[in-house]
This record gives C-alpha cells, structure tokens and sequence, in this order.
C-alpha cells in the first residue's frame, strides 16, 4: 500500500519578511517555508521538496486518495492546538512547556531513588515549578530496560501521597504509568494528567478509564505493550513505522470517545529504538505534526547521550539533555519532558527571547 507523509521544513525566523512564502506551525512560535513529500512503497521510498508558495498547485496535481490524504496532514500541521486545562491550571500550547520529572521509585536510574520519600519529592517537585516548570509528571515505577514490574498497590502507594500534596498546592501533575487502577486513583488525588508508556495498551482497563477521567493523555509509541515495552523493536523505516503507529491508536482512542483535543503524543525515545533510529526520530520530528495532536518528547539523560558522549553516565548528561530538548523545541514541540527543569527553563527562555525579537523585528 503507497502512503504519503509531509514533514514541515525550511524554517523562517523572521516571517514578516516573507509574506506568503511560510507558514505557522502548528499555532506555536515557528513558520515553515517548505514540505519534505514522502512518498512510500513497498519497493521503494521517495523524497521531493515543495515551497509553501508552490503547495496548491503540487497538491493539485496528485492522485485524488494522495491529494485528499495531504490535505489532511496540511490542516492539522497548521491547526494551533487547543489549550490544555489541567485542574485550575491552563496550559496553552502557542509556545513550549517544560515538564518536571519526578521518579518516586527506589531503582530510578536518573537520581538514585531518593524520591521515594514524600517531603524530599515533593520539595524537589516544589523547586521545579517555583524554576517555571509547567506540569510536573510523577511515575511509581521504573521503565528502563530490564526494571522489574511493580505491583500496583505498591506503585500507587507511592505516588498517591505526592499527587495529593502537588496537586493540593495547585501544580499541573501528571501520572506516569500503564496501570488502570494507578490512574484511578492518582486522578482522584488530583492528577489531571495521564501519561503512558503504553498508549493505553498495557492495561485493557486504561481507555475506560482515560475517558471517564476525562484529563488529557498521552500516547507514546514503544514497540511492545507487554511488561517489556523495549522488546520487539523491529522497523522498515523508524520514523514513518512510528508515525503510522500513533495514527492507528490515536484513531482508536479518539473513537473510543477522547477527544483529539486531549490527545498529546510522544514518539518514545529510547524504547525499543537503536541509536541510529533515535537520532532520525529527533532529526525528523515536524512530521508528527502532521498527526494533529500536541506533541511531548523526553530524552532527558537517556542512554543515547551517554552513546555519543564518551559513555556519560546519567548523572553527567546535562549538556546533551539541554541540546536535544533545545532541538526538539526549534521543531515545534509543545512540551518537554526533562529532569532538569530549572536548566532546561532557562534555556527555553533564552530561545523565547530570541524567537520575540525575530518576530518583532521590521520588515
């Protein structure tokens, strides 16, 4: 079956100077100037360049299932993203957000499990926000490589205390897990936020649960749902195989009765992924622009920047976590998902600084 993707390019700092030549991603602080088409087969892929002032008439003249398919990948790259409500918090997606890890396990390889206590999480929570962190994420149970399952009751012991006390202060928290019951009662506790691993696949109870709770969610891509999600990580080419994944499910979500609006996607670096198939997601990532949701990417201290940094451990993988969050931001991302957040804060700033001078600048 040929399928076609476009993925936005040939990006303008200054658009005021080119009237009808670029256009605005996704509602965000970034104009585009040209498509990337491809075209694949079977056999074969194919790659062409359009500039935005020649889209009409290229699209003109495709096959009609081609040229209706582009038309709908042209609407939602360009559609701004509705604002996300989290509780009495309003996250609005015209510009990037940091979101702040916090990893209440006692095996977490990013800080060596000292969030397992409640005051000592919730402080460190505390500072993220207060360094301008926009929604905090907490998750009950590792999921790097080799980390044993956890049961639920005990996952859930861990993160409901810190939901309450986050959430009762007024923080935009997240949950991070696959487990049904998990999300249920960490929204009770106030989490206004789901975030899975598993996109909602993990657990058969997750999708009910995700629409009764009516939060947004997100939908990463991992090439297995079972108890591994690094498993069975096989791929034609990585980035259109994860494209046409988060497509399928995010239709299966949204026809389960999630509205697309509160649909968030996050191609899962690191999962089941090599280096090489890494690199080209991060290289490519305006093409799940053309998925319609926001989109949340995390690669803060992963081990692919310890692979291209003289084996860094995790501890000493700020630098590369700054850059590829940076990367991710100058191709549209809406929020980034970091561990450190007052760094990675500061650096969006400065970008933010830059990007408001350029759109101001005269003609």
């Amino acid at each position: 079956m040929n399928k076609i993707y476009l993925r936005p390019t040939g990006f303008v700092e200054s658009p005021q100077r080119h009237e009808g030549e670029c256009l605005r991603l996704a509602g965000n602080m970034l104009w585009f100037s040209q498509f990337e088409i491809i075209q694949r087969s079977p056999a074969s892929t194919e790659r062409k360049m359009v500039s935005v002032s020649q889209w009409d008439q290229f699209a003109a003249g495709l096959p009609e299932a081609e040229r209706h398919k582009v038309g709908i990948l042209f609407e939602r790259i360009i559609a701004a993203r509705t604002a996300l409500q989290m509780g009495a918090r309003t996250i609005r997606l015209d510009q990037p957000h940091v979101m702040g890890i916090i990893n209440a396990t006692p095996d977490s390889f990013s800080d060596g499990g000292k969030n397992i206590d409640v005051e000592v999480a919730a402080e460190a929570a505390f500072a993220m926000s207060s360094a301008g962190a926009a929604i905090i994420d907490i998750g009950g149970e590792s999921t790097r490589p080799g980390a044993p399952l956890v049961w639920e009751g005990d996952e859930l012991a861990r993160v409901e205390p810190l939901v309450s006390r986050l959430a009762g202060a007024g923080t935009a928290v997240s949950i991070d897990t696959r487990k049904a019951s998990v999300m249920e009662g960490a929204v009770r506790a106030g989490a206004a936020m789901i975030n899975d691993i598993s996109a909602l696949l993990y657990d058969e109870r997750a999708l009910e649960v995700a629409r009764v709770s009516d939060v947004p969610v997100v939908l990463m891509h991992a090439p297995s749902q079972s108890s591994d999600p690094h498993k069975d990580g096989v791929y034609d080419d990585v980035v259109c195989d994860v494209f046409d994944w988060l497509e399928a499910r995010i239709a299966a979500v949204e026809a389960s009765g999630i509205k697309r609006d509160k649909i968030l996607v996050d191609p899962g670096i690191g999962f089941g992924k090599s280096l090489t198939e890494n690199l080209a997601i991060i290289n490519n990532l305006p093409i799940y622009h053309g998925l319609g949701c926001a989109i949340l990417f995390g690669a803060s201290r992963k081990r692919l920047i310890g692979a291209l940094s003289n084996e860094a451990d995790a501890q000493h993988r700020l630098g590369g976590s700054i850059f590829l969050a940076m990367k991710a931001v100058e191709q549209g991302a809406h929020i980034i998902r970091v561990h450190d957040a007052a760094e990675t804060v500061q650096a969006v700033q400065v970008w933010r600084g830059m990007r408001d001078a350029a759109l101001t600048a005269r003609a």
